[in-house]
C-alpha cells in the first residue's frame, strides 16, 4: 500500500449518505425498523449514494435506557445472534440489488458454542457491508459510557456497561470500494485516541452511528451545548486526522426520552458539508473527494514526520488522572 503521506492526489470520489433514523419506539418491531432503513437506502441510492451510514443500534429502540433483570428477555428482544438475521435480511438484499454498501450498528450476541471461551458474549457492534451484500468488516464499541448498576432515582438509565462488553477487535481499517474506511460507535467520538489509531492505519473516512440523549444523565447541561460539543468533536477529529467523518444519529422522542439528531458529514478540512435538519428519518448526501485530505496528510498532519511517540507514554500507561507536577519532587 502506498504511504498516505506520499499518496498522489487523484480524482477519487465516493457519494456517501448519512441515513438518520427517527425514533424507534419500544413496541416497534424489528421488521418495521428494517422497512424504514430499506426506504432510506432506496432514497439514498436514488440520489446517487454508493455508501450509506446508518445509526448505532439501528434495529431497535435504545434499550440500555431501561433496567431489565431478565437477560433472556433482553437477548431475545434486542440482540442479534447472526447477521444477517431473517429480520434484517431485506436490508442486505436491497443493498445488493441496488449495488450500495452500508454501515449499520446493532446489538451482537455471540452464543456460548461460538465463543472461544465457551461463554455467551454481548457487544455494541457495527459492520461494514459491501455493495454485493457481503460483510467485509466488523467493529465492537470500545468506549462504553454510562453505568452497570441500577439508578432508580435517575430520569433514565444508561446501562451500556451492564448489557455490553468492551469491544475486543481494536480499531480496524478496511479497504472499502476505493477508500480506506474505519468504524467507530457513538461515545468513541469523544476519544481522540480512537481516531488517531485509525489515522495511523491510513484511514480516509471514519463512519460512526450514535444514539445521544438530549439530556445529560449526570448533571444539568443545556441541549444546545450538547449539540455544539457534538459538532465540535466531529469537525476537530476530521481535521486533526485529515479524514472524512460521516456520523448518523437515531433521533427524536423514544417513549418520551429524546435524542438529538444533527447527523453530519464533515470534510477533512473540518468543514461541515451536510447536516440533517430534523429528528425524523432523513437522508443527507455528499459527493466526497477522497483525495481532499492528501495535502494535509503530506504536510500539517504528516504523522511519520512530526509525531513523537517517545513522549506519549502516559497515554497508554495511565488510565486515570494522577497529579504529578514537574516542579515537585
Amino acid at each position: 500500500m502506498t504511504d498516505p503521506s506520499t499518496r498522489q492526489s487523484a480524482d477519487r470520489r465516493m457519494v456517501v449518505a448519512a441515513a438518520q433514523l427517527g425514533p424507534v419506539q419500544l413496541e416497534e418491531s424489528r421488521e418495521s425498523a428494517v422497512t424504514r432503513l430499506v426506504t432510506m437506502l432506496r432514497t439514498a441510492a436514488a440520489r446517487g449514494a454508493e455508501f450509506v451510514v446508518f445509526p448505532e443500534l439501528a434495529f431497535t429502540t435504545f434499550f440500555p435506557r431501561w433496567w431489565n433483570e431478565d437477560q433472556d428477555e433482553v437477548d431475545a428482544r434486542f440482540f442479534e445472534s447472526s447477521m444477517p438475521s431473517p429480520d434484517t435480511q431485506p436490508l442486505f438484499d436491497t443493498a445488493r440489488d441496488l449495488g450500495v454498501g452500508f454501515y449499520v450498528g446493532y446489538a451482537e450476541l455471540v452464543p456460548a458454542d461460538q465463543s472461544p471461551d465457551g461463554r455467551t458474549r454481548r457487544f455494541n457492534t457495527a459492520i461494514l457491508v459491501a455493495p454485493n451484500g457481503e460483510i467485509i468488516g466488523k467493529y465492537r464499541k470500545i468506549h462504553l459510557p454510562g453505568h452497570a448498576d441500577h439508578k432508580p432515582e435517575a430520569a433514565f438509565q444508561h446501562l451500556e456497561k451492564r448489557y455490553f462488553e468492551v469491544g475486543d477487535l481494536g480499531f480496524p481499517v478496511y479497504r472499502f470500494m476505493d477508500a480506506l474506511v474505519g468504524m467507530l460507535i457513538c461515545n468513541d467520538r469523544r476519544w481522540p485516541e480512537a481516531y488517531r489509531v485509525l489515522g495511523l492505519q491510513g484511514a480516509e473516512m471514519v463512519t460512526l452511528g450514535y444514539n445521544t440523549p438530549t439530556e445529560n444523565l449526570h448533571y444539568p447541561e443545556p441541549p444546545a451545548q450538547r449539540v455544539a460539543q457534538h459538532l465540535l468533536m466531529a469537525q476537530a477529529m476530521a481535521y486533526q486526522n485529515a479524514v472524512w467523518v460521516v456520523q448518523s444519529a437515531k433521533a427524536g422522542f423514544e417513549n418520551g426520552f429524546r435524542m438529538f439528531g444533527n447527523s453530519v458529514i464533515v470534510a477533512p478540512t473540518g468543514e461541515v458539508v451536510a447536516k440533517t435538519t430534523s429528528e425524523d428519518d432523513e437522508v443527507i448526501v455528499h459527493d466526497c473527494d477522497l483525495s481532499l485530505g492528501d495535502d494535509l496528510r503530506r504536510t500539517m498532519f504528516n504523522l511519520e514526520a512530526h509525531r513523537r511517540p517517545e513522549h506519549y507514554g502516559l497515554i497508554v500507561e495511565r488510565t486515570g488522572v494522577r497529579i504529578t507536577p514537574a516542579n515537585e519532587i
